[in-house]
């Protein structure tokens, strides 16, 4: 793996950086895109995109904290500034709290254009974890014989054995859940439902992987926090795409 793919003076451009900037950059003309063809302002597309950037790091930060609280405590300065351990969970649900604060302010149905961004987070997150697999960064699972079997020799976190390479069975999954809801943006025609969609095919994706991840397991000796935090994803995704479709009929009823 290449974790540093070229340096500049003091600065390292590393593979994970480059593919979340790629990412960052794909699902944002692809927004504009969508933006356009509902006839809302390009412009937003730069807010939405920075603050999303901004807060998923101090999500993502704030996550990794939560699950290291005594090393936080020890060295608080160190766990903060550190350019380690920034969790793509909490960068997720971070840069999802600042989407929904910043939609509210476009002069636009909130849920029309909540609708229009959820597929490209589905995008953006499986771009983003070749980030992981190019960098070696411990995002691996157990060890396995498997034909597609990797070691990371050279990764930030190495290993010289053949794990699964996690990374790559998350990017596939993020993919094709995206392919899905891309599909059906226009066939769609609740609002409201491309957006409990994402949230039950990422919790379901997360959930997933994570049984070839070596997070710690929290509960019952097998579930992760990530695996809970999924479960809560599905259930809220689900239970919201269930009120909107019982919204719009009662709404089609009424109108009859």
């Amino acid at each position: 793996m290449i974790p540093i793919l070229f340096k500049l003076g003091p600065f390292r451009i590393g593979s994970y950086g480059l593919m979340l900037a790629i990412a960052f950059l794909v699902t944002g003309w692809l927004l504009n895109k969508e933006f356009r063809r509902k006839n809302i302002s390009g412009d937003w597309v730069y807010t939405i995109m920075t603050t999303a950037a901004i807060s998923g790091i101090i999500g993502a930060r704030l996550y990794f904290i939560l699950e290291n609280l005594s090393d936080f405590f020890r060295d608080p300065l160190a766990m903060i500034f550190t350019g380690e351990g920034l969790t793509w969970y909490g960068g997720f649900i971070g840069g999802l709290a600042a989407v929904v604060w910043i939609i509210r302010k476009i002069p636009a149905p909130a849920l029309v254009v909540a609708d229009l961004i959820a597929p490209l987070l589905l995008l953006g997150y499986g771009i983003g974890r070749i980030g992981c697999l190019l960098a070696g960064d411990g995002d691996y699972g157990p060890p396995t014989d498997l034909p597609w079997g990797m070691a990371f020799p050279n990764g930030l976190v190495p290993t010289q054995v053949p794990v699964h390479p996690t990374p790559i069975y998350e990017t596939l999954l993020s993919l094709a859940f995206f392919f899905i809801l891309w599909r059906l943006r226009n066939k769609v025609k609740t609002t409201g439902l491309m957006l409990s969609g994402m949230l039950v095919l990422y919790g379901i994706e997360r959930f997933v992987s994570e049984f070839w991840r070596l997070t710690p397991k929290v509960l019952w000796g097998w579930m992760s926090m990530a695996q809970i935090l999924s479960v809560i994803f599905i259930g809220a995704g689900a239970f919201y795409g269930w009120r909107r479709i019982a919204l719009a009929k009662t709404q089609a009823v009424s109108r009859d």
